[in-house]
């Protein structure tokens, strides 16, 4: 295996391990946003746990962000809960902070 290739290889690992990460810390992001929005529509313990797995999955239908908007836009409306769009999107980054570093420090 030539140098080249060893670098090559290198950072396809490098690429691999870092989506992972991003993977992670999107999920993460989205089960503390679905449980900072459980608390807005009153649910707790189990329940809210629950819901923010849904949240998770949400995110899984299409790619970005509009998926988890959608439901939790939906489910807030649904409640008479009214929050941004604007508010989610800064809870999300706010949310995506706090996650990168748990993934990082492998809380």
């Amino acid at each position: 295996m030539t140098t080249f290739d060893k670098r090559e290889e290198g950072f396809e690992k490098k690429f691999a391990v870092d989506e992972e990460q991003k993977f992670k810390a999107e999920a993460r992001r989205d089960k503390l946003l679905g449980l900072w929005i459980a608390e807005k529509l009153g649910l707790s313990g189990d329940a809210a746990a629950a819901y923010a797995k849904e949240v998770v999955i949400a995110d899984l239908e299409e790619a970005g962000d509009a998926d988890v908007i959608r439901k939790v836009t939906k489910d807030l409306a649904a409640k008479g809960v009214t929050v941004s769009e604007q508010d989610l999107r800064t809870k999300m980054g706010e949310f995506y902070a706090q996650a990168i570093k748990q993934v990082k420090d492998g809380i």
